[in-house]
């Protein structure tokens, strides 16, 4: 579906005219369609329907709790990589058996909360969290599901900051170490080795990187078979991409089916578990972000539109050179001009950029604009830099809508903040001398 469109000369989230929504909520704010979440999430849960997989939607890539619950509903599992995600995923109805918990850095505290749980698996990057994990579980009486995440060593040729699974990347265990480690574990106390785990990158265009990794897992599973070593689970990952504004019909995604053919040519004999965790496949079309024009600018030969949304409420342009559309939210007459400007927000740092020289219709100081792809890696990396407040989150559900996340402005996250005994009377006397001074 298309969660956004026009009717009647305004953009609509399902049934909901996006004025509206900003009318009462403000600007700028996070908009999620709930049957474009459930609709994403169903369409790759069907293409593997002949498989035994388990879909664990990526919590970082929108850590929502009503998103979340919404995919708890349509029989989501979870990928989570902090105790934060773990909480967040309970809280919202996601089964513990259906949780992955992921990530290269998991402190001690963490892996117990996961063994507290009671989660489905642990993905495990080193020889010292897996020795840490034992202890831990040993002290419990309990024993630890376990994958070791390989590094493929396959560039998945998208951006740089984003791709998981070359030798120089952070994570996983390289193949040729696998083998020896996968037989510590099966003699570990408080394991229970149960597979492998890959993850190779993420906004993967393209298929090839895909066969050519699960290809060396493949290798890998034999291998360790031929060993003695069982494999129960294969943990394939996530990072199916979407189409962005730079989008043209050759570099179109694969579609879930298309995936899912990939893997099946790639393991689908191999009679494991199948584990899967799309993140924005699942979310990123489901949401954009709306902003409001404050002025129209030229200098240096360049126009500039200038709204109150800013890379503090959508870091990935900044962050990743990400290229979003972006689409008035009045919809242009047939026949209106385009001109080529650069959409920008308020804050002190030109990277404060959403576009570059962007062709945009026509548009006036208090008109509405839509950041589009903004579902995923959004307000999830939101912050309150230059004191902004931290956007809020509204889900829509055919004609009706509910804010489920309030702006959080800085006098609440002041609250947060105190002085130290040296410096309150000071502080006090500062107060003092302001008012004073009037």
């Amino acid at each position: 579906m298309r969660a956004f469109s026009y009717r009647d000369g305004r953009m609509v989230a399902e049934s909901v005219p996006i004025p509206v929504i900003a009318a009462a909520v403000g600007t700028p704010f996070y908009c999620y369609s709930q049957a474009a979440v459930a609709e994403a999430y169903g369409g790759f849960a069907a293409a593997f329907r002949d498989m035994d997989a388990t879909i664990c939607f990526a919590v970082k890539a929108n850590g929502n709790l009503a998103v979340l619950r919404v995919l708890a509903g349509e029989g989501a599992g979870a990928d989570v990589v902090s105790e934060g995600e773990l909480a967040r995923a309970l809280n919202a109805g996601i089964p513990a058996d259906k949780i992955v918990f992921s990530g290269v850095g998991k402190t001690e505290r963490e892996l117990a909360a996961a063994l507290q749980a009671g989660v489905l698996q642990i993905n495990v990057e080193s020889e010292a969290e897996l020795a840490a994990l034992s202890r831990i579980a040993g002290e419990r009486g309990v024993q630890a599901p376990v994958a070791i995440r390989v590094n493929p060593d396959v560039d998945a040729r998208t951006h740089r900051k984003i791709t998981t699974g070359t030798r120089s990347d952070k994570f996983g265990i390289p193949l040729d170490g696998t083998p020896g480690m996968a037989a510590d574990a099966c003699a570990m106390g408080g394991i229970d080795f149960v597979g492998i785990a890959v993850h190779i990158g993420s906004q993967i265009t393209e298929l090839a990187p895909f066969a050519s990794a699960y290809g060396r897992v493949r290798d890998l599973v034999l291998s360790l078979a031929a060993d003695g070593i069982a494999v129960q689970r294969l943990d394939l990952g996530g990072g199916l991409g979407i189409a962005y504004a730079d989008a043209d019909e050759t570099a179109r995604p694969p579609t879930p089916a298309e995936y899912a053919e990939c893997v099946r040519t790639a393991v689908g004999d191999l009679n494991c578990r199948l584990i899967f965790e799309p993140g924005r496949a699942v979310v990123g079309d489901a949401g954009v972000l709306v902003g409001r024009v404050i002025y129209v600018k030229e200098s240096g030969g360049r126009s500039f539109v200038v709204i109150d949304a800013a890379m503090n409420d959508l870091m990935r342009p900044a962050l990743y050179d990400a290229r979003h559309g972006i689409e008035p939210v009045t919809q242009p007459a047939p026949g209106d001009e385009t001109a080529i400007v650069d959409v920008v927000g308020p804050v002190c740092e030109t990277t404060d950029t959403f576009a570059v020289r962007y062709p945009l219709p026509s548009v006036r100081p208090g008109d509405l604009l839509a950041v589009t792809g903004a579902g995923a890696y959004g307000a999830v990396m939101a912050s309150s830099y230059n004191a902004r407040p931290i956007v809020p989150e509204v889900l829509v559900k055919d004609d009706g809508y509910a804010v489920v996340r309030a702006r959080i402005g800085d006098d609440v996250l002041m609250t947060h903040e105190s002085y130290p005994d040296w410096l309150a009377d000071s502080h006090q006397a500062g107060k003092a001398a302001v008012g004073g001074s009037r």
